[in-house]
């Protein structure tokens, strides 16, 4: 089919459809738009039935939702322009391959961690009006928009009562510390380098003091308090792993205050250090103060923490029916070598 049949096809099926879009209440500005902003959204081998679902989207009933998992490195997730975060370069890509604007977006990440935290399973999701056949194509512009230290794993349709923050049963958290003399270049930006050999045995031993409910007030940020209203989380889990030099802390709460797991860390350091005794941890717990943690530790360095993972509720994490399957990512095999071997 040529371009002037595709076009006088296409015009015929909106002689036809129009009408129907008028009964739907949809306005002839949210046509024009369509046919402008977001015309190149329109193929001529669309069906009708596909056509008429665009348009529902923007009268608002239908909608397409997806979440992504990013790869963060350097700046934090909540957005501000100067310097640019990770939700600010996300939304600038989901505008370039989408042509919606930032206020149609509503681009909402799961967790917002601090500059210099890094992040392996950060998740959020945003809504589109489109409906896509296949989402492999959206999902490698997007990733040839973003610079090479972010990267989008996989978007997948969500079903519309799926919020990437309030649908969170828990969240999984990493910290790497490097436990040796000399700190290994390959580990610098992932791990924090201590250079007291650390004693294992109490660090777990006071990690067991974390799980459970608790009112974390005294690990919270200070300045920060207000970010979250309600100071009482559980730690489900907290351990401490060794491979060779390394650490790895783990913990998987249903929730974590501002800067809590960096603090949390860096009391465990100082019990490594067996220069506080492992029961410090619930009398710390108890007064609710941060002042009083602030007497025996700072803050862990950000660079050791990562963000792995946040799991879900399955019902939250089901396909909705019609909509295309998750992508994880375009791969190209080669079919046919054309350099001649010798």
């Amino acid at each position: 089919m040529s371009e002037k049949e595709g076009f006088l096809r296409w015009v015929l099926e909106l002689q036809v459809l129009l009408p129907l879009y008028i009964q739907m209440g949809i306005s002839l500005q949210q046509i024009i738009r369509i046919l402008t902003v977001h015309a190149w959204r329109i193929r001529t081998t669309r069906s009708s039935f596909q056509l008429l679902m665009m348009f529902q989207g923007l009268s608002g009933g239908w909608s397409l939702h997806m979440m992504a998992h990013v790869i963060q490195f350097i700046s934090g997730w909540q957005f501000q322009t100067s310097p640019p975060t990770i939700q600010c370069i996300v939304e600038k890509a989901l505008i370039r391959g989408t042509k919606l604007e930032r206020k149609d977006l509503h681009l909402v990440g799961a967790s917002r961690t601090d500059t210099g935290v890094h992040a392996w399973g950060q998740v959020a999701h945003f809504v589109t009006p489109f409906n896509y056949d296949s989402l492999e194509s959206i999902h490698a512009a997007l990733n040839g928009l973003l610079p090479s230290d972010i990267r989008i794993r996989e978007i997948s349709p969500a079903v519309p009562e799926f919020h990437a923050r309030f649908s969170a049963m828990s969240k999984v958290y990493h910290y790497k510390i490097y436990n040796d003399a000399i700190m290994d270049p390959f580990q610098r930006h992932y791990a924090h380098h201590s250079i007291y050999k650390l004693n294992t045995s109490v660090m777990r031993e006071a990690a067991k003091y974390y799980i459970g409910k608790h009112d974390f007030s005294a690990f919270v940020n200070a300045s920060r308090n207000d970010r979250v209203p309600d100071p009482v989380k559980t730690i489900f889990r907290f351990d401490v792993i060794e491979m060779g030099a390394l650490l790895q802390l783990e913990v998987e709460g249903s929730g974590f205050l501002y800067r809590q797991v960096r603090n949390m860390v860096a009391l465990l350091l100082q019990i490594g250090k067996e220069a506080i005794p492992p029961d410090i941890v619930p009398k710390i717990l108890a007064t609710r103060d941060r002042k009083e943690l602030a007497k025996y530790a700072l803050s862990a360095p950000p660079h050791g923490l990562c963000l792995v993972s946040i799991k879900y509720n399955e019902e939250h994490l089901r396909l909705p029916a019609g909509c295309p399957t998750t992508s994880f990512g375009r791969t190209h095999t080669v079919s046919k070598c054309k350099l001649p071997f010798y």
